[in-house]
């Protein structure tokens, strides 16, 4: 199991930028792929993006395409998630997630552990 804390959330206008940071303890982080998700009040959790255990490969919602950026860095036990050009409709807690793999995908169900969330509000 590897126990991960989101970090970094908060308010931001419209057009803003912010980085989110996932820190992870447990079992060994490189080995997996991690995925960013969200969820908007009234809404289902939606993935926003995720990467490889190497960090090579990464691949966005297309909501988030050309704004949003995942890295990661293995040595540190964290993932990151940069959100610029902000939107009201970004607004949402964040959640990241482990894959079950060094891969990652699009459904949540391929993810074994979760944060505990962080919010993200965009004011217009």
């Amino acid at each position: 199991q590897v126990r991960l804390v989101e970090s970094g959330g908060g308010l931001v206008q419209a057009g803003g930028s912010l980085r989110l940071s996932c820190a992870a303890s447990g079992q060994t982080f490189s080995n997996y792929g991690m995925g960013w998700f969200r969820q908007a009040p009234g809404k289902e959790r939606e993935f926003v993006g995720g990467i490889s255990w190497s960090g090579a490969i990464t691949h966005y919602a297309d909501s988030v395409k050309g704004r949003f950026t995942i890295s990661r860095d293995n040595a540190k036990n964290t993932m990151y998630l940069q959100m610029s050009s902000l939107r009201p409709e970004d607004t949402a807690v964040y959640y990241c997630a482990r894959h079950y793999s060094g891969t990652h995908s699009s459904s949540d169900a391929g993810y074994g552990d979760w944060g505990q969330g962080t919010q993200v509000t965009v004011s217009s």
